[in-house]
């Protein structure tokens, strides 16, 4: 998909996916506003190996879908 779409193209049309971007744009919070969807899954696995195949230089992951309220995130 050589295409730019948002941030809210690309949760409509990955849901509850993980997906790795290329060149994301980020706005002054460091927050994804757009950027190239070059991998998707529900397998965080599988979207670290097309990371580790492609080698984008610049590049960032997100999940599309709702964390589970007992989740812990780590910064």
């Amino acid at each position: 998909m050589d295409q730019v779409l948002t941030i809210v193209e690309i949760r409509s049309r990955f849901p509850a996916r993980w997906v790795l971007l290329e060149d994301p744009q980020v706005d002054e919070n460091m927050q994804v506003i757009s950027g190239k969807v070059i991998a998707h899954s529900k397998d965080r696995d599988e979207v670290d190996r097309a990371a580790l195949e492609r080698r984008p230089k610049h590049s960032a992951f997100l999940y599309t879908g709702s964390m589970p309220e007992d989740a812990v995130i780590v910064l």
